[in-house]
């Protein structure tokens, strides 16, 4: 009988468990260096962790005028967003450039995170620092928080199409929707879906040798002896 596929929510958990510089350090040896988003995108909880099988949003700037029409800021796209939710699903989003609006906040994370997703990621700002922090099994990762409302400013386009986010060691990261998204205080990583079975397996791998370096050192195995064993530094 040949072995069952994990369920996205077990691979959710897995990657987990993966810190993001041992999955930058996979991809680096897969070949795929370029993976890193712009570090100014990271939760702005720095002890929190991220991991998502992702759903793209994108969308632009847009000066609506200020009255009834300005409060349909998502058109239907939010709607098709929270039904598109399922557990272990992320959220990232290309904003189009807008650069001081809060695009989501407290109450559409909590729609997001009642749908199943475990985060959301923007290349832009988020509202409601405080409402964030207490949405339980939620990381935000983005440029900071604004409290600058989005309706007259910015608005969704289109769903589950391929994005492009700002880079760290190349101008644009691709990010098509079934991808792997990584995040934690270190940075925000994405993990292609074509290779992402393969390197969750080596990362395991890598994470497994350095926890047993450090669990050595902090026994009292000297730095050399353990790395020697374990060959992670």
């Amino acid at each position: 009988m040949s072995e069952q596929t994990p369920s996205i929510v077990e691979l959710q958990a897995r990657w987990d468990k993966i810190r993001v510089a041992n999955v930058y350090d996979t991809l680096d040896s897969m070949g795929y260096p370029n993976q890193c988003l712009d570090l100014g995108i990271r939760p702005i909880f720095p002890h929190q962790h991220l991991a998502g099988h992702v759903i793209t949003l994108r969308g632009s700037a847009s000066q609506i005028p200020r009255g009834e029409e300005a409060g349909d800021w998502t058109g239907d796209y939010f709607d098709k967003a929270v039904q598109a939710m399922y557990p272990g699903c992320a959220v990232v989003i290309e904003c189009g450039g807008e650069l001081h609006a809060g695009k989501f906040g407290e109450m559409t994370s909590w729609a997001l995170q009642q749908g199943g997703a475990r985060g959301i990621v923007l290349d832009s700002y988020i509202r409601d620092y405080l409402g964030l922090e207490v949405i339980p099994n939620f990381t935000t990762c983005a440029r900071g928080t604004s409290p600058i409302e989005s309706a007259s400013r910015w608005r969704m386009n289109a769903i589950n199409v391929p994005i492009a986010m700002p880079g760290t060691v190349t101008a644009r990261v691709r990010v098509n929707p079934g991808d792997w998204i990584i995040g934690e205080a270190d940075g925000v990583i994405v993990v292609p879906q074509q290779i992402a079975m393969e390197a969750l397996v080596k990362a395991e791998k890598l994470e497994a040798e350095e926890q047993g370096m450090r669990e050595d050192v902090a026994k009292g195995m000297s730095f050399t002896d353990a790395y020697k064993k374990w060959g992670r530094a």
